[in-house]
């Protein structure tokens, strides 16, 4: 897998710990950013969703809003 993989999350999130389990879980690479923390990165995520919910993941050039586990399988070809 080529793709560079971001979640913007936060400590207290269901869905974003879900979503870094299934990361770990299936052997996929990512960074992980805590926008509960990290000022500048919360507002380049809310730039990008127009929003402040997360989990967002980026993947690649492609971005996924909440934990869709569908849609995050689809994006990195499993």
């Amino acid at each position: 897998m080529d793709k560079t993989v971001t979640i913007y999350s936060t400590p207290a999130c269901h869905f974003c710990h879900a979503a870094k389990d299934f990361f770990t879980e299936n052997n996929v690479a990512f960074t992980d950013i805590d926008v509960a923390t990290d000022a500048e990165k919360r507002q380049e995520m809310i730039e990008m969703t127009g929003q402040m919910g997360v989990p967002v993941i980026r993947i690649g050039d492609d971005v996924v809003v909440g934990y869709d586990e569908a849609k995050v399988k689809e994006l990195l070809g499993m």
